[in-house]
């Protein structure tokens, strides 16, 4: 995937349980207002995932989780056909539909294909990019998994195994995603980022960076998601400086405005 300027992606949360409770969605009317405020932002992708990640959201089933997103995909593919779209799911049945049926452009997999073994040769057979994100065990476990011989080392090994199954298995259009808040604790997180440059350019994949509103800003800062706007756009301005080519984000205008100015600063 090439990727010029960075991308924002506008997050479409079709969950009644996400962190973030200004991100869900619960009803048609408030799906099509927050995808037109994606795109009224700049936002360049749409995001949608019906399955929360958070560490104590309860698991839903495959068929749950799609009566949540197919409303949205439909949507999508018929009132607003000139934006991208991606599935954030780790079931490659339902990436499967969503890329057969509504048109979707990207599979966004939290787990890296170790909570559903089809999900590589679904995505191959697809032929579309896929997003490899680094997380240790289940969104319900997850920070039970902190314990890291040493983490950049770890993750980086993590990505060079992932990568090398995918490219065998005919994967190669792969953008790495070091799953901020997934099996990592607030320093974990910050390392991570200060490191963040490195998974660039040694991986040689583009680069997406999802801290959108996440605990290791307000973990540091005090308050809550909803006082976390300021910390997420510094955050968001040192991943761009740092590599990062797509920002995964709740907040779609200040992201857009942060890729403008990082942008001018780099080419004028």
């Amino acid at each position: 995937m090439v990727l010029d300027t960075p991308v924002v992606m506008g997050i479409l949360n079709v969950t009644p349980d996400s962190f973030y409770a200004g991100s869900r969605q619960q009803n048609e009317a408030a799906v099509a207002r927050r995808i037109e405020a994606i795109i009224a932002e700049g936002g360049g992708m749409v995001d949608v995932g019906g399955y929360s990640s958070r560490p104590d959201a309860a698991d839903v089933s495959a068929g749950e989780e799609w009566s949540r997103v197919e409303p949205a995909l439909k949507m999508l593919q018929c009132d607003y056909p000139g934006i991208a779209v991606s599935i954030d799911t780790f079931r490659a049945d339902l990436a499967r539909r969503a890329v057969e049926e509504y048109g979707v452009a990207v599979i966004n997999d939290i787990s890296g294909g170790s909570m559903d073994e089809s999900m590589f040769e679904t995505v191959a057979r697809l032929n579309v990019p896929y997003v490899l994100m680094h997380m240790r065990g289940v969104p319900q476990t997850m920070q039970q998994h902190t314990d890291y011989r040493n983490l950049i080392e770890d993750v980086m090994l993590y990505f060079a195994g992932k990568l090398r199954t995918l490219r065998l298995s005919g994967v190669n259009d792969v953008i790495i995603d070091p799953g901020f808040g997934f099996a990592k604790t607030l320093d974990q997180n910050y390392e991570l980022m200060r490191y963040l440059n490195e998974f660039s350019t040694m991986l040689e994949c583009p680069l997406l960076v999802g801290i959108s509103r996440k605990s290791m800003i307000y973990g540091l800062l005090g308050g809550a998601a909803d006082d976390s706007l300021n910390g997420t756009a510094v955050l968001n301005t040192f991943a761009l400086l740092n590599g990062a080519d797509l920002l995964r984000v709740h907040d779609v205008k200040a992201a857009v405005e942060a890729v403008k100015i990082i942008t001018k600063l780099k080419h004028g």
